[in-house]
């Protein structure tokens, strides 16, 4: 380049020289690599697989600065600049004709002593585009490599080692519509940045996996401290956040512990809701692929071509969008084990095609040739009798019984009210703890009323019934009003639950909820009851009830 240059006028193609002949590419001078961006996602989606989020932040981040600076290093001695201030310009120009992000400057009166060192919005970050890929939505912002590249280069302008520091305040890469950044001089975050500086040093990758360390044990103190209140709250024995009193239920948790022993597949059967998600979490944490993922999908939530997608993985090229190569789920969870809820629900062609994978113990990805050895633990759930529905053709005998090596049942929660109580408490600790609500318990007329209706939706109902009156309670405790409907509505169960009630106990408790339920209206509880107005005054006025 010739003269003196201005940021404006950088023309990358003048930077860059090839070398067929050779095989190289130098770019301000030093030799560079073209490198495809997938290839980049597959390693940051090993890293964070492999070492965890906060290590793999480590490591782009501190090797995006040492890019950054290095690039400020090589330009400030290829090109002419027409003053330091142009150089430093350049940084977002650069930024962007190197393919990595679409960078819009907003621009700051440089007199005003608050204006920071830089902000930006960025369009097109392929990190966000990537990690959306391969993790989906992050709760925290993901272009690590992308602020580290710029954070190196301001700092090598300015002449300090991590003397500029930019932050990324919103993301793509977590569900904002772009990602915007902030830069300063360090001094001038303050504390503000003490979070962020730890994934800057040398040793990013042993200090990140000493802080994972150290939340890891913090995690693990305040959980077992968690699990103590809980079993405490819900006086009953508690497995792997299975609340277990009842006798069904201690049996079925008693078998899933021995199956977890043996490596067979197992089919969890049970109504909606029961908790059979729960089971099949035991049964891998009490086996030898504890240490290994447990992968879980819905089957009947997908249809057939995603399903497949999702269980095999794909090949570039396959379909319309599949623009990388992608493993499935098969290949997520090997070593560990793979949930597979609904497993009724899928088409016959999917179930020819797990049948061959239970069968062979490989998988071909859609649009490729060639198979894949898995070592996958298969754990499937059903709320079909399939059984029934093998014999009316709908589901494969072969696959049946492949999938039943082990069958667990898990009994719906009108079979266990013994785990009703215990299962209320638990769930409203639980709910008072999300909601940030202060609700000690609940009331004995709420208590009875849980005991007397069937929940249809079992475990998942009783759960929404409790959150549902956390977040309407006006009182300490919750109270008969804030329950749903269709629960305040139960009448009592005849069915004898503990020790045996009086015949005269138990006509006064059935007459007295038909009279609640219908608002204290005794006409309309005499008919209901088969008996004559007189007769239900007289015994209410024996129960001392009174006429309204």
């Amino acid at each position: 380049m010739d003269g003196h240059v201005k940021y404006r006028d950088l023309d990358i193609r003048e930077l860059l020289e090839l070398a067929p002949q050779h095989g190289t590419i130098r770019f301000a001078g030093a030799r560079a690599l073209l490198v495809d961006t997938a290839a980049v996602g597959v390693l940051r989606a090993h890293l964070v697989d492999t070492l965890g989020e906060r290590a793999a932040r480590g490591i782009f981040t501190r090797f995006g600065y040492a890019l950054g600076w290095r690039t400020g290093e090589a330009l400030k001695h290829a090109v002419p600049w027409d003053d330091e201030r142009e150089l430093r310009r350049a940084g977002g120009h650069i930024h962007t004709h190197l393919g990595y992000v679409r960078v819009e400057p907003i621009i700051h009166d440089d007199s005003d002593p608050d204006a920071p060192f830089a902000e930006a919005i960025w369009h097109d970050s392929f990190e966000a585009d990537e990690h959306l890929l391969h993790h989906g939505l992050s709760t925290e912002p993901v272009c690590w490599m992308l602020t580290g590249f710029a954070s190196g280069f301001a700092s090598f302008v300015n002449g300090h080692e991590l003397d500029v520091v930019f932050v990324e305040d919103r993301c793509r890469g977590r569900g904002d519509p772009s990602c915007h950044i902030v830069a300063r001089r360090r001094e001038q975050w303050g504390h503000a940045v003490d979070d962020v500086l730890p994934f800057y040093r040398d040793q990013c990758l042993e200090g990140a996996l000493d802080e994972v360390t150290r939340a890891l044990k913090r995690t693990e103190s305040r959980l077992r401290k968690r699990r103590a209140e809980i079993r405490e709250a819900a006086g009953s024995d508690e497995v792997s956040g299975i609340v277990v009193k009842s006798e069904p239920m201690k049996r079925v948790v008693e078998l899933a512990r021995r199956i977890a022993k043996v490596d067979a597949t197992v089919l969890v059967a049970g109504e909606s809701g029961a908790g059979k998600e729960r089971i099949a979490r035991l049964i891998h944490d009490e086996s030898t692929r504890a240490g290994k993922p447990f992968v879980a999908i819905n089957c009947g939530a997908l249809s057939e071509t995603l399903l497949e997608s999702e269980l095999f993985g794909h090949a570039r090229g396959a379909f319309t969008g599949a623009v990388n190569d992608r493993p499935g789920l098969f290949e997520a969870a090997h070593g560990g084990t793979l949930f597979l809820d609904e497993v009724g629900e899928v088409t016959a062609s999917m179930q020819v095609k797990l049948l061959r994978v239970l069968q062979e113990r490989e998988i071909m990805r859609v649009g490729e040739t060639r198979t894949r050895k898995v070592d996958v633990r298969v754990v499937a759930a059903t709320n079909r009798d399939l059984s029934a529905e093998v014999e009316a053709g709908r589901f494969r005998k072969d696959l049946f019984y492949r999938l039943r090596v082990v069958e667990l049942r898990v009994p719906p929660l009108r079979e266990r009210r013994d785990d009703v109580l215990p299962l209320a408490r638990v769930l409203l600790a639980q709910s008072t703890l999300r909601m940030g609500r202060k609700v000690a318990g609940l009331t004995p007329a709420v208590a009875d009323q849980l005991l007397r209706y069937e929940w249809p939706g079992n475990v998942r109902e009783l759960e929404n019934a409790l959150e549902r009156a956390v977040a309407l309670a006006e009182g300490p405790r919750i109270d008969v009003h804030d329950l749903p409907e269709e629960v305040r509505a139960a009448l009592p169960s005849l069915t004898p639950v503990g020790k045996a009630r009086t015949l005269d106990a138990m006509e006064r408790e059935y007459i007295m909820a038909v009279l609640a339920a219908n608002d204290g209206n005794q006409t309309r509880t005499a008919k209901q009851l088969g008996i004559g107005e007189s007769t239900l005054y007289r015994k209410l006025k024996s129960y001392g009830g009174k006429r309204r």
